[in-house]
C-alpha cells in the first residue's frame, strides 16, 4: 500500500513510519504545520506544533529513507480545533482538543487529501490496535497492549471508513520497547520527552491564553463563586477558568463548615456563577452524550460494557443505550467529577464501540448537572 505517515517529530510517529516501511509499504512522511503564527504556539519539546518538531520529523524521515513533506493545515486546525476549544470553554464546558484533532485533522483533512493523492492509508504513532472484524466486514479498534500508554480513548471519534484507511503500528508494543527500537534504528528522537498539555498554548497557561482569546467575544469576565447552598463565597475573573471537579485555585478563603476542601460542581456561563461544594456532590451515576460516532456498526440495543470518561481515566461498568441522537449511559458504580464537553467512549471488552460528547450528568442524589 501507499502509506502517508503522519510524523509529529516525536519518537512514536518516527518508529511507526519505520515499521510501516519495514512491512513493505510505500511510505511518505508528512509533518503537519498547524500554527498560522509559529511563534504563538508551543516551543520546546512539550508540544507537537513547533519548528523544532518539524526539524526532528525531517531528520527521522532521512534516517528511515522516506520522502518527507510539510503540509500547511493551519487554517483547518484553527477553525476545527482551536475555535472549538474556545467555544466550548466559553459555554462552560471542558473540551478535549486531541479528540477533535484526530476527528477533524489527522483522519479527515489529512486522510481526505491523502486519498485524493492516491495514498491508501494514514499511519500514526497512536497506541491502539486494529483487528479484522469477526464477520470479515471491516476492522475493529481495540485498546493497546501497553495499558499505561493506550490512546484508544482519543481515537473513539473515528468511523469505520476512517479506520479502514488507518494503520497503528505501535499498538502491540510497550512504550519502553519503542524507545529502545528507535535507538537501534539510529533515530535521534529516541529519548525525546513525550508531549504534554495543550499543544497550541505556548506556555501551558490555559487560563491566561483563554483570557486573551476570549476578551472580545462577549464572554463573562467575572462572576460569583457560591456554595451549593447559595452562600456567596467570593468572585472570579471568568468562569472559563474553571472546570467541573477542580479543587485548586478557587481562592475563596472561606473553608467549608466541616473543614474539607471544596470542588467545582457547576459552571453557569451566562451569569458567570461557579458553584462549589464537597467532593461527595461530584458523584454521578448517569450521563447523556450528544453526537454519537460509531467505530463500527451502530448498536441495535442496550450494551453492557464499560465506558471511559477521561483520557487517562479508569473504565466504569455501564449500560449504554441509544435514544435518537443521544447516548444514555447508566453507570454501575458512580464516577466523580465528570465535566460536560469531555467524551464518553464506549468499550465492549477491549473493543471500542464508539463515543459521544458529554452534555449532562445525573448525580447519585438525583440532582441534574
Amino acid at each position: 500500500m501507499r502509506v502517508l505517515a503522519a510524523m509529529s517529530g516525536g519518537v512514536d510517529s518516527a518508529v511507526a513510519a519505520a515499521r510501516a516501511q519495514e512491512q513493505g509499504h510505500d511510505v511518505t512522511g508528512v509533518h503537519l504545520a498547524l500554527s498560522r503564527n509559529p511563534q504563538s504556539y508551543r516551543s520546546g519539546a512539550r508540544g507537537c506544533c513547533t519548528i523544532e518538531d518539524a526539524s526532528d520529523a525531517r531528520r527521522a524521515a532521512d534516517v528511515i529513507g522516506i520522502p518527507f513533506y510539510v503540509w500547511d493545515l493551519s487554517e483547518e486546525f484553527h477553525e476545527d480545533v482551536v475555535e472549538d476549544f474556545l467555544a466550548e470553554y466559553a459555554g462552560g464546558r471542558t473540551p478535549n482538543p486531541c479528540l477533535r484533532c484526530n476527528e477533524k485533522i489527522k483522519f479527515a483533512a489529512v486522510l481526505d487529501r491523502g486519498l485524493a493523492l492516491g495514498f491508501d492509508a494514514v499511519a500514526t504513532g497512536h497506541y491502539a490496535r486494529l483487528r479484522p472484524r469477526p464477520d470479515g466486514d471491516g476492522v475493529d479498534l481495540h485498546r493497546a497492549v501497553d495499558e499505561a500508554k493506550d490512546q484508544s480513548y482519543v481515537l473513539g471519534v473515528l468511523t469505520q471508513d476512517q479506520l479502514a484507511h488507518a494503520l497503528f503500528p505501535l499498538g502491540d508494543t510497550p512504550k519502553a520497547q519503542v524507545r529502545e527500537e528507535a535507538a537501534r534504528r539510529g533515530l535521534l528522537v529516541a529519548d525525546k520527552p513525550d508531549s504534554h498539555d495543550v499543544c497550541f498554548i505556548s506556555d501551558g497557561d490555559t487560563g491566561g491564553w483563554l483570557a486573551e482569546k476570549l476578551a472580545d467575544r462577549g464572554v463573562n469576565t467575572g462572576g460569583e463563586i457560591v456554595a451549593d447552598d447559595g452562600e456567596v463565597l467570593g468572585r472570579h475573573e471568568g468562569s472559563w477558568r474553571y472546570t467541573v471537579g477542580q479543587r485548586k485555585g478557587l481562592r475563596i478563603g472561606t473553608p467549608a463548615p466541616d473543614g474539607r476542601p471544596r470542588y467545582v460542581l457547576d459552571i453557569e456561563p451566562v451569569s458567570g456563577t461557579v458553584t462549589v461544594g464537597p467532593r461527595a456532590a461530584l458523584a454521578v451515576d448517569a450521563l447523556e452524550g450528544l453526537r454519537p460516532r460509531w467505530c463500527g456498526p451502530e448498536p441495535t440495543g442496550p450494551l453492557e460494557g464499560t465506558v471511559q470518561l477521561r483520557a487517562h481515566g479508569e473504565p466504569h461498568r455501564a449500560v449504554v443505550s441509544l435514544d435518537g441522537d443521544r447516548l444514555d449511559v447508566r453507570l454501575t458504580d458512580p464516577a466523580s467529577g465528570i465535566a460536560p464537553g469531555q467524551a464518553v467512549v464506549v468499550y465492549d471488552g477491549t473493543r471500542v464501540v464508539g463515543s459521544a460528547t458529554i452534555e449532562s450528568t445525573r448525580a447519585v442524589a438525583g440532582h441534574r448537572a
